[in-house]
């Protein structure tokens, strides 16, 4: 276990340092927001394009062989990065280029980490491993940002990237030599594009994750547009920089909070908590609206009190669907079903992103907010409709209800006999 975490911070501090660096990097170099934007674009879309595809890798090869070579891949990246940078200013079509390395590095190593968390780490252990993991790699975020400005600073960028080749390296070899405690499933392997197709066709076996990965998109999308429009509201309207430094220091705080004390609770319904979780997200939109429809610095305390219960949630949401996931989800489809909810969540916020300023222009900040406060309620507590969510119960301790091992059996004798 203390393997496996120290890994994943080494990975989380990793991956955080790479948008600060990147950012200084080549504001320095051109100044422009554009050249930014391309280099970030470059990383974002491979990601997207290969996860599908590193979802069958995951689920083909041992998941600690796929984690040591992405993060390996990502190290060389950001090592090329490190060096490029030492040689003189930023050149963007190489910093674009290596970018795209990177994006591919997440991309096979994300559903693969989830397929070694389940092969690692006992059922009985696994909400307890997984919010460990959330806490650790929330701090090793939270840090991120400070040391990489603070290195950029003293040092250049050129070095923060080859400190972060090296938090690359230290992951690789961690989490590459875990030995699962059980080997997976031996199954017949197909074709590559029929095992991308019997992929999604499990993913569609399952409508409480389809429903419950549909509105975490929409949270996705959401915070996309919170995260745009956030900050000129409370700078406008509650109080200038400062107001928007302590409701995202409260976030901060509820989604540590959230996250330690998952493993802790005894929820014995998770996927309705998860669906509770995801639809808090609707409350900092409506105190975000509401303080654009009628500005005043004394919504400041309803917006810190929102935005903190909504990740809050957040922070217990996640631990719980990963150890549901890696529980109801067969582990020889555990990957490639995977790379479908990481899929939806990895573009939901960027696109939020990218369309929440024109959008605002258009239709002023108080509209959208307000409506996706709405929608992401709506979206996430509609799960409960489903028997298969409101009736599924996962013992606190990890092991899955009686029920569930009946269930589980049923869809592996329906698979065999398709």
């Amino acid at each position: 276990m203390r393997r496996l975490i120290f890994g994943r911070i080494n990975a989380a501090l990793a991956t955080a340092l790479i948008p600060t660096t990147l950012t200084l990097a080549v504001v320095r170099a051109t100044g422009s927001s554009g050249a930014l934007g391309v280099v970030l674009a470059c990383e974002l879309i491979p990601m997207l394009v290969l996860l599908p595809v590193a979802g069958v890798v995951a689920d083909r090869f041992p998941a600690q062989r796929v984690v040591l070579t992405a993060d390996l891949l990502r190290g060389a990246a950001q090592a090329a990065i490190g060096v490029e940078l030492l040689r003189g200013p930023a050149r963007i079509p190489e910093l674009a280029a290596l970018s795209a390395v990177t994006g591919a590095g997440v991309a096979f190593g994300t559903p693969a980490v989830r397929r070694l968390v389940a092969g690692i780490v006992d059922g009985a252990d696994r909400l307890r491993a997984n919010a460990r993991l959330g806490v650790a790699e929330g701090l090793a975020q939270m840090a991120a940002p400070a040391a990489a400005g603070g290195l950029v600073l003293a040092a250049g960028p050129g070095w923060s990237s080859l400190l972060t080749a090296g938090l690359f390296a230290v992951s690789a070899t961690t989490l590459g030599g875990l030995v699962p405690r059980r080997a997976a499933p031996v199954v017949e392997r197909e074709r590559f594009t029929a095992e991308l197709r019997e992929g999604w066709r499990e993913t569609r076996r399952h409508p409480w994750f389809l429903a419950s990965v549909t509105g975490h998109g929409v949270w996705h999308l959401a915070a996309g547009f919170l995260l745009t429009l956030a900050p000129v509201i409370a700078v406008r309207h509650m109080g200038g920089d400062a107001a928007w430094v302590v409701i995202a220091q409260a976030g901060t705080a509820g989604m540590l909070i959230g996250v330690f004390g998952a493993g802790r609770l005894r929820i014995r319904r998770p996927l309705v908590a998860v669906a509770f979780g995801g639809a808090a997200y609707g409350l900092p939109l409506a105190a975000l609206g509401v303080a654009a429809l009628a500005p005043s610095t004394a919504l400041l305390a309803v917006v810190v009190l929102a935005y903190f219960t909504a990740m809050l949630g957040l922070g217990v949401l996640s631990p719980l669907w990963e150890t549901t996931l890696q529980r109801r989800i067969p582990q020889d489809v555990l990957g490639r079903v995977g790379s479908f909810d990481a899929l939806i969540s990895f573009a939901s916020r960027p696109f939020g992103m990218a369309v929440a300023a024109p959008i605002a222009a258009v239709t002023g900040t108080a509209a959208p907010l307000l409506g996706l406060a709405l929608l992401v309620a709506g979206a996430n507590l509609a799960v409960l409709l489903l028997a298969d969510v409101r009736g599924y119960r996962g013992d606190p301790l990890g092991e899955p209800h009686p029920r569930e091992l009946e269930t589980v059996t049923a869809q592996h004798l329906v698979r065999d006999a398709d």
